[in-house]
């Protein structure tokens, strides 16, 4: 009897391991949604069944309607439309779809954010924590995106709350995943929260449009480099729709030139939604039927 109990022991712990190492290798797609001011809904989004689909609200921001800094004290400011109740819906529609909160952004209306030093680093953690707890809660997240795009020439506590901020979520059961968004004028430091907190960091959204490669050569040089100053495995290309950067099938060449390169894209991500819905999502499906013909895994 002791030994049936050891092979059934043996066998849930290999079921779950095979489980789990699955999941670790599902195709990522990311989404933001929410930013512009467009009425835009979850609904219209394609979602693939077998892709892990991230909707990422932009943005909730560290300040008062007229941009003053709250401490840590973070409020939804993405479209009405994306109610509590329409994502708890879309989640249970789709179970493969998760939510997360962008922190941030780059401004709110006519005022430009930015990451400021707060005089009590451990006090705007705990601020932070609680009213990104509180949002989670109300909104059904599943993890926070680190979106600041300013910082001051003697920015010396970023990497600090942010790491210590995802620990603390994670680690309390608050959200289960964490991803960050640089682009080339703010790399410095994401990679010093990348390099001291990797490993609560689940994904590297970095903004590939403002890197001004518009070839896929290009693209591809511009993601080697990255590669180097972030994990290359959590590295996701990037797309921003009718913007900057690469513009349409290229984009998909670029991506085929990553994988014979060696790289696997594990997924992508795409700026935004809200732009996505005057071209019926073109871009969304693509990236999907990519993700799921991918030769690599």
């Amino acid at each position: 009897m002791r030994l049936v109990r050891v092979h059934l022991f043996l066998l849930y712990v290999a079921g779950a391991a095979l489980l789990g190492h699955q999941c670790c290798e599902a195709k990522v797609m990311m989404e933001y949604i929410g930013a512009t001011g467009q009425p835009v809904t979850f609904n219209p989004v394609p979602i693939e069944d077998n892709i892990d689909f991230h909707f990422i609200l932009s943005f909730a921001i560290d300040a008062d309607p007229s941009a003053k800094p709250q401490n840590g004290k973070s409020s939804p400011y993405w479209i009405e439309t994306l109610t509590p109740e329409s994502v708890a819906a879309i989640k249970k529609r789709h179970p493969n779809v998760k939510a997360l909160a962008s922190l941030s952004g780059w401004s709110l209306g006519d005022k430009v954010l930015g990451w400021y030093n707060p005089k009590n680093p451990k006090l705007w953690i705990n601020n932070a924590f609680t009213s990104l707890k509180s949002l989670a809660k109300e909104y059904h997240l599943d993890g926070i995106d680190i979106d600041y795009e300013n910082f001051p020439r003697n920015n010396a506590s970023f990497a600090y709350c942010m790491g210590e901020l995802i620990t603390l979520l994670k680690n309390q059961s608050v959200i289960s995943m964490a991803t960050i968004a640089p682009f080339h004028t703010t790399v410095l430091p994401y990679i010093e929260l990348f390099n001291k907190y990797g490993d609560v960091i689940d994904y590297v959204n970095h903004q590939f449009y403002t890197d001004k490669v518009r070839s896929p050569t290009g693209y591809l040089a511009a993601f080697q480099l990255r590669a180097t100053q972030f994990d290359k495995d959590k590295l996701l290309p990037s797309y921003e729709v009718n913007g900057r950067g690469i513009q349409g099938d290229a984009f998909f060449d670029a991506l085929n030139l990553l994988e014979a390169n060696g790289f696997d894209v594990n997924g992508v991500m795409i700026f935004s939604a809200d732009a996505s819905s005057s071209n019926n999502y073109y871009y969304e499906r693509k990236s999907q039927a990519f993700l799921t013909n991918s030769t690599r895994v």
